[in-house]
């Protein structure tokens, strides 16, 4: 049977190990933790904001503050010599960055995460998190191999790495910058620790620190300034360490004050300086060390190599935003074994919640242990107490039930992700077509055949993949081929919080790449049947044969793409203004009233620069293209309000006249496809001429393609029913009779009578009705389309000018 003294010394074994996994403890350059020392060339200290909606690194060097990937949010970061490094939230994605603060992608895994980190003079180390504890490093940015070294937490140094093993045996592991173990130095560090039994290990310049089962530090190797010399201590109080090149901290648990010991090389050792402040964490570099202070979340440095290279006063602290005191755990507070700071929702803006480190400060035994080893500096004290034994049991059975309850829980939401999410189809509130009459669409009365999914998706024909452009237009030199890795870092892995839309074949993110662009980002949707998938790989191809040799700037440029196993994606510009769909008819705006196109003159800008576009594909592309798909939600806005044409996923290659008819299967959306064309299966230029004629009535308008007949002029029903109209049908007899004003947007001042902006309204409106003519030959071409808006906006600018709107050919006969 176990005897008493025996029980204990497990269980202080098993509630320290707890507390490793929780509490942080620094190295020379620095495991991984929410403060990041980087020296070398230039000193940079950086920390993971917050308050902040993302929890992004902010970093000072040479007095200056600037921000890395603010809209990307991480765990943890290290420093080293001109590098630190960080883990991405969830534990996916290693990132590096260089003196310049140009990163570098180092690892990307979501099956396989990282839980710790560690830089070092010339290697990155960090550990995943299999059941093995398999090591991956680093060296000038290419993984070498370690060897299947297996440790539960690593420490970079000098030229050196260490760790504890997995399978719990005494003495610790190291290796050198390229793995190999047969460096004489690194074998005998090992050798000095084979007696002991290691709860954690920390690597410094030329020597280790750890702490035992029994609670004490542990050092030994260079001990040239004293670095080695660990000051009389109680068991477990130490909660952090940080190694210099020849120094060393200790963080105590009770009051959160710093010591050190060691140091020199100045006028002054690092011991000599005293810092009366308590701190949550601290970090080393070379010859200082900094600290994140309990009271304001500041960061502060201090040391002979701080003062001396004037860097700046340690009283004041550096000017860097408040820091999290550690990272924010999103699957809340049960995978807090010891709860969570009181100000947790804040810090983490409402995205997760800190874990307070465990304190084992109260369970200190009152009356001396058996003495430490020898080297250790540290004061023997005697056996635990009943009552200490009993608190401990306690704390390990509370402890290890909150532990287990948060891996379950985050490897729950690892493993679940999001898949086949709802596509987010801006669309009218629209009927469903399901009649195989080739007469035309037809529009139930009955609203239980209305659908908000109406978008018809057909698959491309044989003929079309036969003319496509070859691989040399689908790979074209100038668009970037990007790794999934790459853009799943670039939208925080294809986050909810990232998404703005949906597209021919998928769903759209909004993402920033490693160089800083911000783009748009379309994955194409998995989990589908063998129909939709060979849909979505159809219109992948599409789009990226087209766009690859489309070059306008009234037309969405495509960046680059990516293919890997299933994933297609497709990356563009981003467009910050968003959709004209949504300006025009979602709520929001509606309610607000407060969109920049609330102006006569934009909306017929916006409508010029769409027809521009869409003349290009129609006359100047070689061959021409014909989009199939124009409506107000593929009609995107950049920062300056210039529209452009988007979404190619179901365009093809048109006749090279319109005397030329190429026949296929209907394709487009309701309430825009052209009623010839869905009727007839025959694609000409012409649909994209219907579909620009109903965008310029939902501009007129500010009515959906689509919308139910107790609209309330908005564009947006009640929600109690009503019958489905069609715009066609509801604008054209009202223009027609002449009595445009009734149905003009109200959000829009009404253009005054006799006045130019009221002859160019009135333009527009008769542009749009002979482009929904029910057949393609009485239609006008787009050419004709882009001269009378071209008229129409001079006149907006002209209070004097007057245009006879009957002109040309897009005149009105009377019948």
């Amino acid at each position: 049977m176990m005897s008493s003294t025996t029980g204990v010394t497990v269980i202080i074994t098993y509630a320290i190990a707890i507390l490793s996994s929780i509490q942080t403890i620094h190295t020379l350059s620095g495991s991984a933790t929410t403060i990041a020392v980087s020296y070398g060339s230039t000193i940079t200290i950086c920390g993971i904001t917050a308050g902040q909606p993302s929890q992004h690194i902010q970093c000072w060097r040479n007095g200056q503050v600037s921000d890395v990937f603010s809209n990307i949010s991480f765990d943890s970061i290290a420093g080293g010599r001109d590098v630190f490094c960080g883990i991405r939230s969830g534990g996916s994605t290693l990132i590096c960055w260089n003196p310049n603060l140009t990163p570098k992608r180092l690892y990307y895994n979501e099956t396989v995460i990282l839980t710790d980190l560690a830089v070092g003079d010339s290697q990155i180390c960090a550990v995943t998190n299999t059941s093995q504890g398999t090591v991956n490093c680093w060296r000038d940015g290419e993984e070498f191999t370690t060897r299947n070294i297996r440790i539960r937490s690593v420490s970079s140094g000098l030229g050196l790495s260490c760790g504890v093993p997995v399978d719990n045996t005494s003495g610790i592991i190291c290796f050198g910058s390229n793995s190999q173990l047969a460096n004489t130095n690194t074998i005998q560090l090992q050798v000095e620790f084979d007696s002991f039994s290691m709860l954690n290990v920390f690597v410094g310049g030329g020597h280790v620190c750890g702490v035992n089962s029994t609670g004490f530090v542990i050092c030994r190797g260079a001990n040239d300034h004293g670095q080695i010399d660990v000051p009389d201590h109680e068991a477990f109080e130490f909660s952090a360490l940080a190694l210099g090149l020849n120094h060393t901290c200790g963080l105590r648990m009770l009051n959160k004050t710093v010591v050190c010991w060691g140091g020199g090389g100045g006028n002054v050792n690092v011991s000599d300086y005293v810092v009366g402040v308590s701190f949550e964490s601290i970090v080393a570099g070379s010859d200082f060390t900094c600290g994140l202070t309990s009271n304001n979340l500041s960061v502060i440095c201090w040391g002979d190599g701080w003062v001396r290279n004037g860097l700046y006063p340690s009283e004041f602290g550096l000017p860097l935003g408040s820091v999290l005191p550690g990272p924010c755990v999103r699957s809340g507070p049960p995978a807090c074994g010891c709860g969570i700071y009181a100000q947790s929702d804040t810090l983490c803006s409402g995205s997760g919640s800190i874990c307070m480190p465990c304190n084992l400060a109260s369970l200190a035994p009152p009356s001396p242990p058996p003495s430490p080893p020898t080297g250790g500096g540290n004061v023997p004290r005697s056996s635990p107490s009943r009552p200490l034994r009993r608190g401990l049991l306690a704390f390990a059975i509370v402890g290890s039930i909150g532990t287990f309850a948060g891996i379950c829980t985050i490897i729950y939401c690892l493993w679940t992700g999001i898949c086949c999410g709802n596509k987010k189809i801006h669309n009218s509130v629209q009927p469903t077509i399901t009649s195989t009459n080739h007469n035309g669409p037809q529009l139930s009365n009955n609203s239980s055949q209305v659908s908000r999914s109406s978008t018809i998706r057909r698959q491309a024909s044989r003929a079309f993949r036969r003319q496509r452009s070859g691989t040399s237009s689908k790979h074209a030199d100038r668009e970037e081929e990007f790794t999934f890795a790459d853009l799943a870092l670039a939208t925080d892995n294809f986050s909810l919080e990232n998404k703005i839309g949906s597209g021919s074949f998928g769903v759209v993110y909004k993402g920033k790449l490693l160089d800083g662009r911000e783009v748009a980002i379309k994955r194409g949707e998995m989990c589908q049947k063998a129909k939709k998938f060979q849909e979505k790989e159809s219109a992948f191809d599409s789009e990226l044969a087209f766009l690859s040799r489309l070059h306008h700037k009234h037309l969405v440029r495509l960046v680059g793409y990516c293919e890997e196993r299933e994933e297609k994606l497709l990356v563009y510009e981003y467009m910050k203004n968003g959709a004209l769909f949504d300006h025009l008819h979602d709520k929001k705006n509606v309610e607000q009233n407060s969109s920049l196109l609330n102006s006569w003159k934009m909306r017929i800008k916006i409508a010029l620069d769409a027809a521009r576009g869409i003349e290009y594909l129609h006359n100047y592309a070689v061959p021409p293209i014909i989009h199939r798909d124009i409506k107000s939600s593929n009609i995107l806005l950049d920062a300056n309000w210039v529209a452009r044409v988007s979404d190619f996923g179901l365009s093809l290659m048109g006749p090279e006249s319109d005397s030329e008819q190429r026949p296929t299967k209907a394709a487009g959306t309701v309430g825009y496809i052209d009623p010839e064309y869905y009727g007839l299966n025959v694609v000409t230029a012409k649909s994209d001429v219907y579909g620009l004629g109903v965008v310029m009535l939902e501009l007129l308008t500010g009515k959906r393609a689509i919308f139910k007949s107790n609209d309330d002029g908005t564009g947006n029903g009640n929600g109690n029913g009503g019958t489905p109209i069609s715009l066609v049908d509801y604008a054209i007899p009202t223009i027609v009779s002449g009595e445009l004003a009734k149905i003009l947007d109200k959000r829009v001042r009404p253009p005054e009578a006799n006045e130019a902006e009221s002859e160019a309204v009135e333009l527009m409106a008769y542009t749009a009705i002979h482009c929904v003519n029910l057949e393609g030959r009485d239609r006008p071409t787009m050419t004709d389309i882009v001269a009378n808006l071209e008229r129409a906006l001079t006149l907006c600018d002209d209070s004097h000018g007057s245009i006879s709107i009957s002109s040309g050919q897009i005149s009105i006969i009377s019948e």
